[in-house]
Order: structure tokens, then sequence, then C-alpha cells
């Protein structure tokens, strides 16, 4: 793809985060998205995000897969280490970043064609292993770069620019991903930068897989009457499950909320989520009533979003497979290479 760098403009008055850095340490390069694309406006909350938490670029890794969402890495922190895989395997690069360097904060760019439909089988391998990243989902019902085909997120009897109706039950991903076991799910709107961004900070400091699913109308195949992924749906259908406040660590703040029944979950690194519930009786940590109560706003044609669902109970891919506590790039090559004995043995087992 084309690398445009963003110009550098020094404005007077600029704030810097904790570590000193302004929010333009964060961008990358020029997007050569569509105008108003809403893969735009979430490049803009992620670079929002990882500012206002003050994560070094440098411990970042970002990857990506196939299609108009997997240029997104190219538009932020161009600091970080950075990774274009094929169609649908950003999953298989990531788990290998992880397990390489445990250290890095790892995000994930995919779309809905590139993580349901080829990459669907490595989306689930994902989840199960709950790997430590953030995997944002660019969803916008069809293929851009391949002139609008309704994707596996398509809705049945959602309808393309050309008049064509989608016949086919859609993959939604929020769904699928709590069913096969995940730690966080959370859906957002492209259009929505205050909650987009607090899922997002989120997501960076959950451990364990983040999935966040965020609606992103394609204003050139998808954006018109009849789909169901276009910016008037959304904003007809969108119903927030839940209002989200990130509360970091390491600062004590102290919030004003509207009235309403509230719940504070804890994460494994002392890093708290507090859950505002607009809906009477929603809980996010409970795993069934989460579900019939997706599928019941799904039946009404609501665009649910928020954080539906999390378990930070659930242990991360190095708790479980009790890996080294040091990054395999610190560790000598005596303790990665085990020795022909020790191979030998391995071999006589499998005979």
């Amino acid at each position: 793809m084309s690398f445009i760098r963003k110009p550098r403009i020094d404005l007077p008055n600029q704030r810097a985060n904790a570590i000193g850095l302004l929010k333009q340490d964060y961008e990358g390069g020029m997007s050569t998205l569509c105008a108003g694309c809403g893969h735009d406006s979430i490049t803009a909350a992620i670079v929002e995000a990882f500012w206002e938490l003050s994560i070094p670029p440098e411990k970042v890794v970002k990857l990506s897969g196939i299609g108009c969402s997997s240029k997104t890495p190219a538009y932020f922190m161009s600091g970080a280490h950075g990774f274009n895989s094929v169609h649908g395997r950003m999953p298989s690069v990531a788990t290998g970043a992880q397990a390489g360097n445990r250290e890095l904060i790892c995000i994930g760019v995919s779309g809905d064609g590139d993580s349901l439909s080829i990459g669907f089988g490595q989306f689930g391998h994902a989840v199960r292993r709950n790997l430590n990243m953030i995997y944002i989902i660019e969803n916008n019902g069809v293929y851009g770069l391949t002139k609008g085909q309704f994707s596996a997120a398509a809705d049945k009897g959602s309808k393309a620019k050309k008049g064509d109706i989608n016949q086919w039950k859609n993959i939604d991903s929020v769904s699928t991903a709590i069913s096969m076991g995940s730690s966080f799910v959370a859906r957002s709107f492209s259009g929505d930068r205050e909650q987009l961004v607090t899922l997002l900070k989120a997501g960076i400091m959950h451990p364990g897989c983040a999935i966040i699913d965020v609606v992103s109308p394609c204003v050139t195949f998808n954006n018109h009457p009849g789909s169901t992924k276009s910016y008037t749906y959304t904003r007809d259908h969108y119903h927030p499950a839940s209002q989200t406040d990130f509360v970091p660590q390491a600062n004590e703040i102290r919030a004003s909320y509207a009235e309403g029944e509230s719940i504070i979950v804890e994460l494994h690194d002392g890093s708290k989520l507090l859950l505002k519930k607009t809906d009477s009786g929603y809980d996010a940590t409970n795993r069934s009533s989460v579900m019939r109560y997706l599928e019941q706003q799904r039946a009404r044609g609501e665009v649910v979003t928020g954080l539906l669902y999390i378990n930070a109970e659930l242990p991360e891919m190095h708790r479980i497979y009790r890996t080294s506590d040091t990054p395999m790039k610190d560790l000598e090559y005596e303790d990665l290479n085990p020795g022909s004995e020790e191979l030998a043995k391995l071999q006589a087992r499998m005979r």
C-alpha cells in the first residue's frame, strides 16, 4: 500500500501526556481510504486511547490481515512495531508476537471479511486461547476492496448498493465470541468517539483477548437505504446496553454519573471498569443473560453497543500454557535449546 507521512505541525499550547508525548506522536501516515470512511474515525479513537493511557509507541505491536480495515495500522503509531499478514491470518502472527515478547501491547485490526469469513477459524482460536491482545473488527458488512459484495456480517434482508438482497443469516461477532468463551466483548459505532475511546482503553488494559466489534459504515458501497450497516440505520437503531467508564489503576479518579445502578469490575492488573447500567437488570458479567439480551435486541433490529460481556477471572494465554515470565527474546540460547538428549526423549514418546 502507499504510505504518505503526515506533515508535523507543532501548534502552541499542545498538551502532552504523562510520558511527555503529544497526540500527534501517536499518528501514522495519511489515510488513503475513501473520504468519510468510518475506519478513519476508529483510527482517531485508537490514537486518542493510546495517548491518554501514555503508552510508549515502541511498546506496541500492531497487526492486520487484508482488506480496507487492514490498512488502518499504517495510519496510527508510526513508532510501533507492525506486521501486515495475509488474509485472515492476523491472529496467528499475533500469537507468535505475544509468545516471543509478552511485554508488548498487541493490537490487531481486522474486518468482518478478514475475521468472519476466511479468518473465522483463526478468530475462534485467538478467543479460546485468550490471547492477550485487543482485537478490533471494523465491521461494514461488505468487501470494500472488491466492489461491495456482502460479507459474512451482512444482515439477512440487507440491500446492496446495486439492489441485491442478502439471503444468508449473518455471523454476529459478539455473540460468537461470547459463546466461545471470550473474556471481554464489546461493540461500538465509529461515530461515537466518546464510547469507543473508553472501550478501547478498557480493552488495551484487559489481561486477555478483548474483542471490540465496531460498526463502521462503508460510504462507497454500503451507506444507502436498505443497508443495515449505514450511518442512518445505525443511528436510528443505536442502543447502548451500558455506559462504561475506564478507571486507570495509577490515578485516583472521581466521576459523577446520572442516577442508576452500577457495578465495578476489577481486573487482574488492578485497573477497574465502572459500568453504569442503563437497562434494568443488565449485567455484563452474566454470560447467559447477556446472550439472551443480545438475541432479543437483535430480533428487534437494534444495534447493541457498550461493554457487553466481561470475565476477569479467565487466565490469559501465558498463564494457561505456564510460559516463562521472561520474554523469549531475553532468554539465553541454552534455555531455549533443550539439547539433543531431551529431543531424543520427545521423539521416543512418539514412536
